[in-house]
């Protein structure tokens, strides 16, 4: 088969001249294999590619716009002439080589979610600077007015690169197979704080004219470009340990930092699993409740939800997730999104792990049991070739790609044994450490340094079934929870009609709820639901992830006393794994449920960030 026959190409384009500015790390391979090519970038890296960007920009909260320059030091063939970067909206002023001589460029036709080709003539220039703005609705950007953050007092800012959204803000080849380092000087109010993903050089900042103050960052190692990312507001910051801790606004110090206070623990239990934390400290930004996802592993500072804070550690893990995206992800990444399973597979599997190493293997059972009812959910609901791991570039189906592919590592485990499998894994890491990854080419490595020519062992894993074929191979590892058993038990007595009031919840974990309230047959009574509300308070829950699963269930039974509920819930999170599915079921109730989603959204569209507001505007159309 064409795929088993791809040979891997890792190739640098020969170094003609030396980057001015270089970080301790030669400039990263690229992948040059078909199954390599990044149908989501205009770049053509093998011609011209980028080495390392420079931002100096001022933001400005007023329009709402990021203005200044990036310089971008280039990596050519001899006979290059120009050079491809993406671009997304951007408000070019200007293009010059690293003297200030003009370069002639042009902006090719716009696709709505690529955005267009920057074809800069760069001759024999191997530096450009470019001069430009963003525009107030840039995809990566999100502009938060006062009332939006905890505060309440001041702006805020923060980007979020993934998958593609960093052309928005940053002229550049934006493809995680094509690594960049970078540096940046950003300026901001004087009365803000601004953080990014890099070494910090000037934690305090330093002044920058009246009522401005400029903060300098570096990343001296090779990224993916959509782990470039900002942050700008009231930001407060306290250590948990020598190289861990937790910036947020100042008001949510103290309970933020009391919740990830496992946080060092954490990177010493990732250490011992799979070697050295390459990226220095490994810091937590907990942000705004607009932020749209649990968490980005934005390399030295991930990004977080305040959905995880719910007082009692149950959600903890998506910082263990983001964690384990500093070997998953952010040091051997994928080399184009249609194979993003390398990077949020082997993490949801590696997180797992280190949650079992610090909480004991129950815990760790119990998440992935529930990482089970939910591959067992989307494998349900998908279309057969939305189910492969390697396939369409937007990504597979739901959560496929996370919970298919850390149920297809976890099986490898399982055949081989935990031993040998995690020597594997850790030689991985290191053999491909600062390179982009395929498929194509993690299985060559796997049958080369594992499975190393045992047929048998090959018959057992079924490795191209998992990859390539849709649905769940037969191999296929179920972990079950002792904790979700027991509550298994107790929905088999309220399905039969057991009175709620005599359940015990007051120690039960987020997980647990989960199970509960996804558990409940989807048909309910208006009494049984009105019961369920007074029991429990599941209305009025501050815990995100219970108020979203009971909305589900309740407006998928169109209970009208709940609308009340997901007007108050919605405008309020940002989060999407929590607010699309109950704007899902609001849009699936029809002309009931319509007009009750396109009010809320009509309300909670300015506080939400750019892609969370885009894809929730294409649900309801």
């Amino acid at each position: 088969m064409r795929r088993l026959l791809l040979a891997s190409a890792l190739i640098a384009l020969p170094v003609l001249a030396a980057p001015a500015i270089a970080g301790p790390d030669a400039p990263s391979p690229i992948l040059t294999t078909p199954d390599a090519r990044d149908v989501l970038t205009y770049a053509r890296p093998e011609v011209a590619r980028v080495t390392h960007v420079d931002l100096d920009l001022t933001a400005d909260f007023a329009t709402k716009t990021m203005r200044g320059t990036a310089t971008l030091d280039i990596l050519a063939r001899p006979d290059a002439r120009e050079i491809i970067l993406d671009d997304k909206g951007l408000v070019i002023s200007s293009i010059t080589d690293g003297a200030g001589k003009p370069l002639k460029w042009s902006v090719g036709a716009d696709d709505p979610y690529k955005g267009a080709p920057l074809t800069i003539q760069i001759g024999k220039a191997r530096r450009v600077v470019i001069t430009y703005s963003t525009q107030p609705d840039a995809r990566a950007l999100g502009w938060l007015p006062p009332e939006l953050t905890a505060g309440k007092r001041k702006p805020y800012l923060f980007s979020q690169g993934q998958a593609i959204n960093n052309r928005s803000w940053i002229p550049t080849q934006d493809s995680p197979g094509i690594r960049q380092s970078w540096t940046a000087s950003i300026t901001v109010p004087d009365d803000l704080v601004a953080v990014m993903s890099g070494e910090r050089l000037t934690p305090q900042g330093e002044p920058a004219g009246e009522g401005l103050r400029r903060y300098r960052f570096r990343m001296d190692r090779n990224v993916p470009p959509y782990l470039i990312a900002l942050a700008v507001g009231d930001i407060g910051f306290r250590p948990v340990d020598a190289r861990t801790g937790v910036f947020t606004e100042p008001a949510e110090l103290d309970r933020t930092a009391a919740e990830l206070s496992d946080t060092g623990k954490m990177v010493n239990a990732a250490e011992a699993l799979y070697g050295a934390y390459r990226w220095g400290r490994f810091d937590v930004l907990v942000l705004p409740p607009s932020f749209p996802f649990g968490g980005m592993e934005n390399p030295t500072l991930t990004f977080a939800t305040p959905t995880i804070i719910t007082g009692d550690k149950s959600n903890i893990d998506v910082i263990a997730h983001e964690l384990a995206h500093s070997w998953s992800g952010n040091l051997v990444t994928n080399a184009t999104w249609s194979d993003s399973w390398l990077n949020e597979g082997f993490t949801t599997y590696f997180e797992n792990r280190i949650d079992e190493a610090l909480y004991g293997k129950e815990r760790a059972a119990t998440l992935a049991d529930l990482s089970w009812d939910d591959l067992q959910r989307d494998l349900k609901e998908a279309k057969p070739e939305q189910t492969r791991l390697h396939g369409d570039p937007e990504g597979t189906y739901g959560q496929l790609d996370y919970n298919k592919g850390s149920t297809f590592l976890r099986t490898i485990e399982y055949t081989v044994g935990r031993e040998r499998w995690d020597a594997y894994l850790r030689s991985y890491f290191d053999r491909h450490a600062f390179q982009p990854q395929t498929s194509a080419n993690f299985l060559k490595d796997l049958r080369a340094n594992l499975i190393k020519g045992d047929k048998a062992l090959e018959e057992k894993l079924q490795l191209d079934a998992w990859v390539y074929e849709p649905g769940l191979p037969a191999n296929a590892v179920h972990v079950k929870s002792a904790t979700l058993a027991r509550i298994d038990e107790i929905l088999d007595q309220v399905n039969a009609g057991a009175p709620l009031a005599a359940i015990d919840t007051s120690r039960w974990s987020t997980q647990e709820w989960l199970r509960f309230l996804n558990g409940l047959p989807r048909q309910q009574t208006p009494q049984r639901l009105a019961e369920l509300d007074s029991a429990f308070g599941l209305s009025k829950s501050t815990n995100a992830y219970i108020r979203s699963a009971w909305l589900v269930l309740a407006i998928g039974n169109r209970y009208q006393p709940a609308v009340a509920s997901a007007e108050q819930f919605l405008p309020s999170v940002g989060r999407n794994l929590l607010i699309t599915p109950v704007y899902r079921a609001l849009k699936a109730q029809g002309d009931w449920g319509m007009p009750i989603a396109r009010r809320i959204f009509a309300q909670a569209r300015t506080g939400y960030h750019p892609v969370t507001a885009s894809a929730i505007a294409r649900l309801l159309e």
